[in-house]
């Protein structure tokens, strides 16, 4: 499992006394456990791999932040965090085959149009959910759609 991997690689952190890593790989097994917490349940891969893209996104949002106040230090920290988390995502897909999916997608919900966007999202999410980037998914659906 997922959180196993993270886990031993915290101990790995540790054993190397590489604290950059080990501070970020805390950051990570923080925010599941949070969730773990919050919600009384025990994460399984796909929830695992939502929070890592919550933390991915969170990040890129604070590197923009941080750009634009010229902070380079906060900028590389980010940076290496954002690394850090995607060596944990699954590989990501091609375009082409994102533009399959929501091909796919839109023929099988029937969908045809912009009102229909949640149906065809509900069923790529579960789909691609860490292997695309689902904001991206979603404009290419809605310009599939209006198209």
């Amino acid at each position: 499992m997922l959180k196993e991997r993270i886990n031993e690689d915290v101990k790995a952190a540790m054993r190397a006394q590489d604290k950059r890593r080990l501070g970020a790989l805390r950051l990570i097994t923080a925010a599941i456990k949070q969730r773990e917490v919050d919600e009384r349940i025990t994460l399984d891969d796909p929830q695992t791999l939502a929070v890592l893209e919550k933390m991915i996104k969170q990040r890129k949002e604070s590197i923009a932040q941080y750009s634009q106040a010229n902070r380079q230090d906060l900028v590389d920290q980010e940076t290496f965090e954002v690394q850090l988390i995607q060596s944990y995502m699954p590989a990501q897909l091609s375009e082409a085959a994102v533009d399959a999916a929501v091909a796919a997608a839109i023929a099988e919900t029937g969908a045809a149009s912009v009102k229909d966007i949640g149906r065809v999202m509900a069923i790529l999410k579960p789909k691609l959910a860490g292997q695309a980037d689902m904001s991206l998914v979603s404009a290419k659906v809605k310009k599939q759609l209006t198209g």
